[in-house]
């Protein structure tokens, strides 16, 4: 906003000085320069650091600054199934998936939760559901390939705090 308000007041201090020079002949443009340099000056004073005086999640850093990276997220181990908080929501994993690949030549996940592996990994088989092809509606012998990806709504849920404050409450159904 700032930065609008300064454009807008550059530009009509310049068409100001335009139609003064016009007039009067008195203001040549190198001191419209100057007039422009100085409400620049000013205007860095009331914004330090070039952002506004805005924090972002990253702080009052300015995206060419490096900072230290955030401490990696703690995962439980061994949380089990974790609650939904809102219907339809795709289940959390439980666990860490750090080092999972999950491409177009090989999905980690289906080690197992595939139908096959599942019982014998002790883990929860894969929704029915990722078998039905959504375009043609046919169920297929192999996961559907627009559900291939499971990271698309699949998230592991850390012990994390929450990036931003909310009031988020849980449907009171699925207490």
């Amino acid at each position: 906003m700032k930065k609008l308000i300064f454009a807008v007041l550059v530009a009509g201090l310049m068409l100001t000085g335009i139609a003064h020079s016009d007039d009067n002949n008195v203001t040549t443009a190198t001191e419209t320069a100057k007039t422009t340099a100085n409400i620049a000056a000013a205007a860095k004073l009331d914004n330090p650091g070039g952002i506004g005086g805005l924090e972002s999640l990253r702080g009052l850093a300015e995206i060419e600054a490096t900072r230290p990276a955030d401490l990696m997220k703690h995962y439980p181990k061994d949380q089990g199934v974790i609650d939904s908080d809102y219907i339809y929501q795709p289940p959390l994993i439980p666990h860490t998936i750090r080092h999972y690949e999950v491409s177009l030549n090989a999905n980690k996940c289906l080690a197992c939760h595939s139908w096959k592996n599942a019982k014998e990994m002790g883990a929860t088989k894969i929704s029915v559901t990722h078998y039905v092809s959504p375009q043609q509606g046919q169920v297929l012998s192999d996961v559907s390939p627009s559900r291939y990806f499971c990271l698309q709504c699949h998230v592991p849920q850390a012990d994390a705090k929450p990036l931003v404050e909310n009031d988020f409450k849980r449907v009171s159904a699925l207490r």
